[in-house]
């Protein structure tokens, strides 16, 4: 209390027969300045190492060390000071500490610009920040300073990976990236704008196969979901949102052999485009399949009259963004392969195309067409003049007269089962399941469960980010 009292005598002087003698101007560089110091050498923000007290952990998000603070900042670090002295206040040891997160590539771009290393340009912004930070006066205990640009600090990180490496969750394989070519790195959905350019270089992003590093956080997508019954005080929309997110759907593999590649296809590829779908009622409707333009089938099933139109749609497509490609305002286009599939259920021979919203990185990166019974298929069937099979009707009345009247719009909704040899007949629900057993004892597919949450792509940092701990050596 001694030290508030200095603090009070030094604002407001000294009292004179009942009056305060305010000072008429008050002098922020000269007050603060002075008890900061005083503060900072009596350790009044330390973390307390009493252990008969409960603890308390206030941690802000770390800045990224662009050299300046903004009002941002400043309104994000004043709520969890707040936090931190009213917890002190209630008699809790709290720990408040600050740090950078320093990697990154902004900070390797500017030290491009400046011909120094992203190290001095770092470490010079956190000095002026750090700067910034304690003339607000915000009660940090600056001896548990991070910064996650130093080894010590990352050492860390590296040794969390391995646990990740060890226990099977970190992994490589080759995946659709967004593709900065300006900056020669690989964009988060997030980094790319409305019109497919990166947000940071201007430069128009290309898609690319690319072999990056993974956290396989899909393991835990039941859990997740489940778990979100179990939060409290949680908006009912934003638990909504995860879900969606999450987006677990249950339905069937399904897989198409494709006509003249066989098992002994080069490079290790299937001779079989699988999909996954929520609708196996309406595989005796597939007319068509198609591929994610990157999919690595597409080389395999394109015929070489076909080649060089395929090649050149795969090129536009590669200039587009994710959000572009599956906008929905946006028409869906597509080019045949001259590749053909069968249809295990009907035996037929069924077109391969190509289309621009089939994403790679999504399910299989391969969908079936079911132009009957799916909007966008009806329309993307329409415009390439692909075959429409009715396989539902509404009711069993209208079965005598489905083959007579052409489709006007597709038939979403659950029905009776036509055009489906043993399953006719039947409700289109429960037919599900009986297609997705008779697939299972043919070897032609199996029930599964699916989720829209994807694997965590870690690798975008070029040089200037956290060492990834492996090293590759093919003749070691």
């Amino acid at each position: 209390m001694s030290e508030a009292r200095g603090f009070q005598r030094h604002i407001f002087g000294n009292h004179t027969q009942g009056v305060s003698l305010v000072q008429s101007q008050y002098n922020p560089t000269e007050i603060e300045e002075k008890w900061q110091q005083i503060w900072e050498e009596q350790g009044l923000y330390q973390t307390p190492t009493e252990t008969d007290k409960p603890k308390f952990y206030a941690l802000s998000m770390f800045p990224y060390p662009s050299g300046n603070l903004h009002m941002g900042h400043v309104r994000n670090y004043t709520i969890t000071d707040v936090i931190a002295r009213k917890s002190r206040m209630q008699g809790y040891r709290v720990l408040h500490p600050m740090g950078w997160d320093a990697f990154g590539l902004p900070a390797e771009n500017a030290a491009i610009a400046r011909g120094i290393h992203p190290a001095k340009w770092t470490y010079q912004n956190i000095s002026q920040m750090r700067s910034q930070l304690k003339r607000l006066g915000l009660s940090y205990d600056w001896d548990c300073e991070v910064t996650t640009c130093s080894p010590d600090y990352y050492k860390w990180t590296q040794w969390i990976f391995l646990q990740f490496f060890n226990a099977g969750l970190a992994y490589q394989k080759e995946a659709a990236v967004n593709w900065d070519p300006v900056d020669q790195t690989v964009l988060a959905n997030e980094q790319v704008d409305s019109e497919g350019r990166s947000w940071r270089s201007g430069a128009k992003v290309e898609r690319k196969l690319l072999r990056q590093w993974f956290l396989k956080i899909t393991d835990y997508a039941e859990e997740l979901l489940k778990d979100l019954d179990t939060l409290t005080g949680w908006p009912e929309r934003v638990k909504l949102m995860q879900a969606n997110w999450i987006g677990k759907s249950v339905g069937a593999y399904l897989e198409f052999p494709i006509v003249g590649l066989d098992d002994s296809s080069d490079e290790g590829l299937d001779n079989k485009i699988g999909v996954f779908t929520t609708r196996p009622d309406t595989v005796y409707g597939v007319t068509y399949v198609v591929l994610a333009p990157e999919h690595p089938l597409t080389a395999k099933v394109t015929t070489p009259e076909q080649k060089a139109a395929v090649e050149a749609f795969i090129e536009e497509v590669s200039n587009q963004s994710e959000l572009e490609r599956t906008a929905e305002d946006k028409p869906k286009r597509g080019i045949p392969t001259g590749g053909k599939a069968i249809n295990p259920f009907t035996g037929d021979e069924i077109p391969i195309l190509i289309a621009d919203y089939v994403l790679y990185e999504y399910g299989t990166g391969a969908v079936m067409g079911v132009p009957a019974h799916d909007t966008r298929d009806f329309k993307f069937a329409q415009e390439k003049q692909l075959p429409i099979k009715v396989v539902i009707v509404p009711t069993s009345d209208d079965v005598e007269t489905v083959n007579d009247t052409p489709l006007e719009a597709a038939y979403t909704e659950p029905g009776i089962v036509v055009n489906s040899d043993q399953f006719n007949g039947m409700d289109s629900v429960k037919a599900k399941t009986g297609i997705i057993d008779y697939a299972e004892q043919q070897g032609w597919g199996k029930a599964r469960v699916q989720y829209r949450l994807r694997d965590w792509l870690i690798s975008r940092q070029r040089y200037w980010g956290a060492p990834i701990p492996v090293i590759h050596c093919p003749n070691c």
